[in-house]
């Protein structure tokens, strides 16, 4: 919030909106839900979307944020304040039918959107050793992928997180500070919903959707994620002529000690936020559409 400094009537696009948590902060503010997008591709989110807002003018589309914002794009639709909280949410964790925690039982699934046929068990008990490794190895930075990848290949079929998490922690024998699943379901997510890649093709989309003047701001909770958005924005800000983004944090921001105590998972969050140039004569179209 004291980033994105809502102000009455500006438009706004939530591109993970979730169950309504920022949203609802930040309309509050605007006071223009007919100006608001909201987007998520979990129909569980949706539905929950559907119930916040469903009487009021907002927009809620059931879809990845990629291809929502091609739609938009299209559209020329620009949007004064933008917003991205990127990873899985609670919910998911929470829910074992989901398949996204291994403190959870449940099946080997771990998609986000449920329209989908790809699943965590068509890698796990579908895919070679050799690209459960890369997988691991790209996704999870796990030390120990190979070895981890031919107990998977040795232990097929693997039905539940229960089972997969088991084959894991025998890989690492009890030799293990945290979990020693983590790194791998965290993996197995990232391939499931293309998180990397959707991410990485979505930032210029963002930045053609943000107002000139509007501001940007990205939460990311894993080092990859976040090492694309800093990328991206530092190859797009500085004192060069054709610059078209001015930094907002020098450095991500992290949640305070207060947050962290009442929501431990804001441990690993990173916030990073910019602003569009404002050219002079360029005219803000920031609610065509």
């Amino acid at each position: 919030m004291r980033l994105l400094k809502p102000k009455k009537g500006d438009s706004y696009l939530d591109l993970t909106a979730g169950y309504g948590g920022h949203s609802t902060a930040i309309l509050e503010k605007t006071a223009r839900p007919d100006l608001a997008v909201l987007i998520d591709r979990d129909d569980q989110a949706v539905a929950e979307l559907n119930k916040l807002f469903g009487s009021s003018s907002a927009r809620i589309i059931h879809d990845d944020f990629y291809r929502a914002c091609k739609e938009l794009v299209s559209s020329k639709m620009q949007f004064d304040l933008i917003l991205a909280d990127l990873g899985v949410s609670s919910p998911h964790l929470n829910e074992g039918s989901r398949g996204f925690s291994f403190q959870q039982d449940g099946p080997l699934d771990m998609r986000m959107d449920r329209r989908q046929t790809f699943t965590a068990d068509t890698i796990i008990n579908h895919f070679p050793k050799e690209e459960i490794d890369r997988i691991l190895k790209d996704y999870g930075e796990e030390s120990k992928a190979s070895l981890i990848a031919e107990a998977i290949a040795n232990n097929r079929p693997i039905y539940s997180t229960s089972e997969l998490s088991a084959v894991i922690a025998a890989v690492y024998g009890g030799h293990s500070r945290h979990n020693p699943a983590t790194k791998t379901f965290q993996a197995l997510r990232i391939a499931v919903n293309n998180e990397l890649d959707l991410l990485a093709d979505s930032l210029p989309l963002w930045l053609r959707l943000l107002s000139p003047g509007g501001k940007l701001a990205v939460i990311s909770f894993h080092s990859l994620e976040d090492r694309i958005v800093k990328q991206f924005f530092a190859a797009h800000s500085g004192n060069r002529y054709d610059s078209s983004l001015k930094l907002l944090t020098k450095h991500p921001v992290h949640a305070n000690f207060i947050e962290t105590a009442h929501n431990p998972r804001a441990r690993s969050a990173k916030l990073r936020a910019v602003a569009k140039i404002k050219r002079k004569g360029v005219v803000s179209n920031a609610n065509s559409g």
